[in-house]
């Protein structure tokens, strides 16, 4: 083996954009915190553990290489579970393809089985993970307000419908 040739080990990702300076180098083959390390980031832990949505958006984006934009993978995320109650169904992927990106291993179990008995712990190892890469996870910022004004509408024409529709039930007499 030749010492003066460049190891696997030596290389930054490729995808994403890392920001300048703040890469630490991680060696493939292991995660940079512990699944149970939420509260090594008590902000993202909060967040993901209210709205789950805007961490595995932020996550996408970037394991997607902004094909998918951070607001449309939170809103099918959000669709998904919704529908299901399972997001852990459409997150699980991302965990997979992540952790083919960066070569890092399937433990403690398989990535399905993680995001469906942990899918906070499991969402918020992920985000860790790009952030410690040197990922600026703050490309969601807007989308987050884009999900403060939807559920805003969305509550408000709840509310407006509601009242139309009592509105309109007692005006018809039988």
């Amino acid at each position: 083996m030749n010492p003066s040739a460049p190891s696997i080990y030596d290389e930054k990702p490729t995808t994403g954009i890392p920001v300048p300076g703040q890469f630490q180098a991680i060696h493939p083959g292991t995660w940079s915190t512990g699944l149970c390390d939420c509260f090594s980031d008590v902000s993202n832990c909060c967040i993901t553990c209210w709205c789950p949505c805007i961490t595995f958006g932020q996550i996408a984006e970037i394991v997607d290489k902004g094909t998918v934009s951070c607001g449309a993978s939170g809103a099918l995320y959000c669709l998904i579970s919704a529908l299901t109650g399972c997001g852990c169904l459409y997150s699980c992927f991302y965990r997979t393809k992540m952790r083919k990106q960066y070569r890092l291993p399937e433990n403690p179990c398989g990535d399905c089985l993680l995001h469906f008995c942990c899918e906070a712990c499991a969402l918020c190892q992920e985000y860790r993970e790009l952030k410690h890469r040197g990922f600026d996870m703050s490309i969601g910022k807007q989308t987050t307000l884009f999900f403060r004004f939807y559920l805003v509408y969305a509550w408000c024409s709840m509310s407006v419908l509601n009242s139309i529709s009592l509105n309109s039930c007692e005006s018809v007499s039988l």
